[in-house]
């Protein structure tokens, strides 16, 4: 099961910036426990939302050749709460890629009111023992069913296309 904590891009310039809204329902699980009496979006999740961003448009960068995860969050700052009715808007925006792994700040906003605020560092994992764990067709799937393609826009200004050896693995040919 894949956890999707972003609903869909509405900005994407490769290399350089990302933008994502999640919608917060009442619909959602997690809000039943957190807190019964007072669903609260928790800031693990929301963290999450950020680093998916940022995440994706690290791994689009390098064409989904390397193995994005989170390495460590030098600094998260919350402003407030976030609660069902809430539409939040994660940026990422690059601060550097390089071979060993990224970083980005990403920032959470509720309309024009800053609720949140990350460092988020990802380091790129080669070790052929991880296997499937980070299939690069699964990146691909995911900027897919979240629009990255449709609303995006390569570095050179042109439109974001997926990697054609993603395309045609992704197809079965």
């Amino acid at each position: 099961m894949r956890w999707y904590w972003i609903d869909r891009f509405i900005e994407f310039e490769s290399g350089r910036r990302a933008k994502a809204i999640k919608n917060i329902s009442l619909a959602e699980d997690h809000l039943h426990d957190h807190f019964p009496q007072y669903p609260l979006m928790p800031s693990s999740l929301v963290i999450e939302g950020m680093a998916q961003t940022g995440g994706l448009l690290v791994c689009e960068h390098s064409r989904f050749t390397e193995k994005v995860v989170l390495a460590k969050l030098p600094k998260v700052v919350f402003y407030s709460g976030a609660v069902p009715g809430d539409t939040l808007t994660y940026t990422a925006t690059v601060e550097y890629i390089r071979p060993e792994g990224a970083m980005v700040t990403a920032t959470s906003h509720k309309g024009d009111v800053l609720h949140a605020q990350a460092e988020i560092v990802f380091a790129h994992l080669n070790d052929a023992s991880l296997g499937s764990l980070f299939d690069p067709e699964t990146f691909l799937r995911m900027m897919r069913l979240l629009g990255a393609f449709e609303i995006g826009h390569a570095a050179d200004g042109g439109p974001l296309k997926p990697p054609p050896h993603l395309v045609q693995a992704a197809e079965g040919t």
